[in-house]
């Protein structure tokens, strides 16, 4: 084997039919990235517009969560049951119908059930793309791959939130969601006219056991974490019973999967250590990014006063500092692995969030835009070398089951990080109620040293990543 063409390879340009299917993929998931970040400065608005309390309005945010959380086991089973591009179309369409009946709701109900619909295809959207775009890599060049696979989600913390205040400043809260029609109308047309059809297996089969068990897991898991946020502890029934029944489960769908030949997901994979050590790191990024995206933008308007677009705006360095990581980690991780450049990335995850640790209602904002610069280029750096390793040495009828369990954990972290957030800062709020807006700034100021605490934790398993180049199998 020549040792010396490897390097020479890695130079090279991506291929053309690559970067095609990309584009489209990326054109059509753009808009369900996007929205959780322009959803979470509406909040307000749609709590006020729709007459019902803010806790109630979450439920659009977590409703949206748990419907990813359902549809992502099927990804697999669905691209070989009736075909990737229809796959794609149909989540695709499936989240703009969703989009445009949220538009429309009457009431608070309403709005929750319309975004349940929008998330089922939301949450097949990103592992299609994912799993598209690896087996059309054939192993190569990951590092790069998840770069571009990234990208929406690293634009939305830039452009969400400033979008969103624009919308909401200008026109009203329905508009945040006409906003994902172009989108996907555009990702649809160019679907049709650029995917493969793929083969289509009528007899393909679907364990259904173990989506009976996986999915209502899921949905119970993400559920009760979820809850904790808007009770504010973990000690209550409604908190309790979801979690003790989604992990009951998702203990039966471990010994289901060991048994049978074909389960709907491998949970045979964590026997590798490169993908248990970055399925293990993907939830706990999840867990600081998302944490951090519920505490920064109440920073800004709670505390601060600011409307939703000053909000957004002042938010958007943290999406700057993501994009300027964003390529260079992805070729880092083809050349050196992934240990050193997500060790890194937590460091400075951690050292950007310390700012918000001292700050209180006249911290110069200039110090705080450069810290989310830095808090961004953490995680930036982290993300995307954690996908590409969680391929290494898999063959390709692996990849759908290695793409589950990486969305599932990210999705899950988020939704923990999220309930232990929204939990940790309630309890401090009603602990300096006493103090008035001292008491508030100590409130957030302590909550951050969680979020730091919480980022500083997973340096500890990153030092178990491989060191070696991200490329899978080709057998």
């Amino acid at each position: 084997m020549n040792t010396t063409a490897q390097p020479q390879s890695e130079k090279e340009p991506l291929d053309p039919a690559f970067v095609k299917l990309a584009v489209i993929l990326l054109v059509g998931v753009t808009p369900s990235l996007f929205d959780s970040t322009i959803v979470n400065v509406a909040i307000h608005a749609i709590s006020h517009g729709l007459h019902t309390s803010v806790l109630a309005a979450q439920w659009t945010i977590s409703g949206y969560v748990l419907a990813l959380g359902i549809a992502v086991p099927i990804a697999g089973w669905a691209m070989t049951r009736f075909g990737t591009r229809t796959t794609w179309m149909v989540a695709l369409t499936s989240f703009m119908v969703g989009s445009v009946l949220s538009s429309t709701a009457w009431n608070i109900g309403a709005l929750i059930g319309f975004r349940l619909l929008q998330g089922l295809g939301g949450g097949l959207l990103m592992p299609v793309m994912q799993n598209m775009l690896m087996t059309a890599a054939g192993g190569r060049k990951l590092g790069r791959i998840m770069a571009a696979v990234a990208l929406p989600g690293l634009l939305g913390p830039i452009f969400g939130p400033v979008v969103g205040g624009l919308l909401i400043e200008h026109l009203s809260w329905r508009w945040i969601f006409w906003i994902n029609v172009p989108f996907s109308i555009t990702g649809l047309v160019l679907a049709w006219r650029g995917l493969e059809a793929g083969t289509a297996d009528k007899n393909a089969y679907l364990d259904l056991t173990g989506l009976v068990l996986l999915s209502p897991a899921l949905a119970a898991v993400i559920f009760g974490l979820t809850v904790i946020g808007t009770h504010g502890s973990a000690d209550h029934a409604i908190v309790i019973i979801p979690l003790a029944v989604g992990a009951a489960l998702l203990g039966l769908f471990v010994a289901h999967a060991l048994r049978v030949a074909r389960p709907l997901f491998d949970v045979r994979l964590f026997k590798a250590r490169s993908f248990t050590a970055s399925t293990i790191l993907l939830f706990l990024s999840g867990l600081a990014l998302y944490g951090a995206l519920l505490l920064l933008p109440l920073y800004y308007q709670q505390l601060r006063g600011n409307s939703a677009l000053d909000a957004g705006l002042l938010l958007a360095p943290q999406g700057i500092g993501m994009l300027l990581t964003r390529g260079k980690a992805g070729k880092l991780t083809d050349k050196i692995g992934a240990r050193p450049i997500v060790l890194a990335g937590f460091v400075l995850t951690a050292l950007g969030t310390i700012a918000y640790t001292q700050a209180g209602i006249h911290t110069n904002d200039i110090l705080l835009a450069l810290s989310l610069v830095v808090r961004g280029a953490g995680l930036g750096a982290v993300t995307i070398p954690l996908m590409a390793t969680a391929y290494i040495g898999l063959t390709p009828s692996q990849i759908p089951h290695a793409t589950i369990a990486t969305r599932v954990l990210l999705q899950v972290g988020g939704s923990f990080g999220t309930a232990i957030m929204a939990m940790i800062l309630q309890t401090q709020l009603a602990a300096h109620a006493s103090a008035g807006g001292a008491g508030t700034t100590t409130a957030f100021n302590n909550t951050f040293w969680w979020s730091v605490a919480l980022t500083a934790i997973a340096i500890i398993p990153a030092f178990a990543l491989p060191r070696q180049k991200a490329q899978t199998s080709e057998s």
